[in-house]
Parts: C-alpha cells; structure tokens; sequence
C-alpha cells in the first residue's frame, strides 16, 4: 500500500529536499504541497493522506493552528519539520508523530517513516484478526474493541463504549464519553463491520450506539433527530429512522 503524504513548508527548498528523500521510500507518495496553513487545511478537507509533514513557522496560520482549527483526531499522522527545537513539548501535546529538525537527515527521517507504517498497521491488525476468525469460525463475529491511536500511543477502546461514531472525510471518529478517537476506516466500512443489532447508521456521517439512544424525534417527512443519554443530538434521515424502528420490531 502507498502512503500518501502530504508536505507543508512556506520555503522552496525545504520542500525540495523533503520530496527528494521521500523519493527513496518506494512505498511513499508525496500527493500533495502546501506553502502556507490555510492551503493545509483546504488540501485535508479535499482529499485523504496517511502522512503530513508540516512545518511550523509559516504566514496566516501555522502548523499548530492547523491542527487547532481541524482537531488533532481529525489530522493524519502528523510530523512536524521545523528549524526550531523549543516547539517539541507543545508538538507531542497536539499528538504529533515525530519531530524533525531542519535540515532533516535520510536516516532520521527513514525512522519516521517506520513509526508512521507501524501506526497504520497496527490501526487496522484488529480489525483483520477479527475478520480472519470470522472466515475460520464459519460464523459472523463482531469486535468487542478497536485499536485506535490515542496521541503518542495506541490504545483500545472497547465498542461497548462507544456511544456514536462520526464520519471524518476516509476516517471515522469515535466518541466514548469526553473523549474522541480517530480510526483510519470509513463509516461505510465501520457499518458493515461493526454488530447492525447494536450500532445503526442513522444519517450518511453518523453511527449511533443504539443502547446510547433516549429520544428519537421526527421532524418533517424525511429528517428527524436522536437524542442521546449524554444530551447530545444527532440528525436522523430517513432511512436511519426506518433502520432504527425496523430494529425495535426483531
């Protein structure tokens, strides 16, 4: 599989130089530049990367507040290149990757490369597992937990818990509690996946746990809303308000 990596960095050369080693990864391609924040955030809206490398110091908005206007769970695996080691600390509190200094050298930058393969790899070895046993078993198993990054570390987080799951462009945001995790699958895969007894799809971007529901409401012909225990309100199509009620009648 091919990363699709994205570089940001208000100087020629800097980019230069990052495409030119990226060039030696055969696994690695660089889709996309940026040469300020806002063109960062439009180019993450639009399209998808596994990887991005953003540098700090650019004009209008910088590197942390991209992150600060997307949401950290809504940014690919972040790492950032800068010319400037103070900003490190504040680097791995918005749950950056990686580190790089300027100017970045081949072997460095090739163990960043490692992280960022072992990162993805491993968002998605549980849901292959459970996939696998599933083929084996002859029966249809669902997860009871998915292995998603949590800042500078991978965590589980049980499905149980999960109390609904929004779309972010070829990502899925999970919400458990306060807390927001971001996996690397779609809605659409997460809905084929996960128990349809316990998670419906009641509008093209939300999943909702079905335990998690204490209202459902019905405004017009075609859209309504759900209410959860936490008072969160979710939209409701159509379509979701007849999977839920065909649901309630098994």
């Amino acid at each position: 599989m091919s990363l699709r990596a994205l570089i940001a960095d208000d100087e020629p050369l800097a980019r230069e130089r990052l495409r030119f080693l990226l060039s030696d990864a055969n696994d690695v391609e660089v889709a996309g530049e940026c040469r300020n924040g806002r063109e960062v955030i439009v180019a993450l809206k639009e399209n998808r990367f596994d990887v991005l490398f953003l540098d700090i110091e650019m004009p209008g908005i910088d590197g942390f507040e991209v992150i600060e206007e997307l949401g950290a769970v809504h940014m690919p695996a972040t790492v950032f290149v800068t010319a400037h080691h103070d900003y490190a600390v504040r680097a791995f509190k918005v749950q950056a990757l990686d580190y790089l200094t300027k100017p970045v050298e081949p072997e460095r930058l090739e163990e960043t490369l490692v992280r960022v393969r072992e990162r993805i790899a491993s968002q998605t070895a549980m849901l292959t597992q459970e996939q696998l046993k599933a083929l084996l078993t002859g029966r249809t198993e669902f997860p009871r937990r998915l292995l998603v990054h949590n800042g500078a570390k991978d965590s589980f987080v049980n499905t149980d818990d999960i109390e609904w799951i929004e779309a972010a462009d070829y990502y899925a945001c999970l919400h458990v509690g306060s807390r927001s995790f971001l996996l690397r699958e779609s809605i659409k895969q997460l809905a084929r996946t996960l128990d349809p007894q316990k998670f419906v799809r009641i509008h093209r971007s939300v999943i909702v746990n079905v335990d998690q529901v204490s209202e459902i409401f019905r405004e017009g012909v075609n859209e309504g809303s759900v209410v959860l225990k936490n008072g969160q309100r979710l939209r409701m199509s159509k379509a979701g308000w007849q999977s839920l009620a065909a649901l309630s009648r098994r």
